[in-house]
């Protein structure tokens, strides 16, 4: 089973930017939909952002605008640019990867790694 470790977080005043990566441990060729997930403080984790193969990228409504994903060519590590940051985006982000876009749902996935955390300060 692939692990993914995620990086890159911190603080960041609002309007900033910050670029996360997430690093796979072997090859993502029979998992190839990306996602990337946070879980914000009282919250349940939620997905925010997919990566499709071909490149086709999907957001939740409350990124849309501001955070992209996107992969390297070797396709073992996603990024996730986040621009514009607001205090609601802090949270806790994790990535994830699965062989189709249903498996994507976070209710999938049995474990989490610690993520990375994202503080944005008002």
């Amino acid at each position: 089973q692939v692990q993914f470790v995620e990086s890159g977080g911190g603080l960041v005043q609002a309007g900033g930017s910050l670029r996360l990566s997430c690093a796979a441990s072997g090859s993502t060729f029979r998992v190839p939909f990306m996602g990337w997930y946070r879980q914000i403080p009282g919250k349940q984790r939620e997905l925010i952002a997919t990566l499709y193969p071909g490149g086709i990228t999907n957001y939740a409504n409350s990124v849309k605008g501001r955070f992209a994903i996107s992969k390297d060519n070797a396709g073992n590590t996603a990024f996730l640019q986040m621009d514009n940051l607001k205090p609601e985006d802090t949270a806790v982000y994790y990535c994830k990867a699965a062989p189709s876009r249903q498996l994507l749902s976070p209710e999938n996935f049995r474990s989490w790694g610690p993520g990375t955390q994202v503080t944005v300060s008002s």
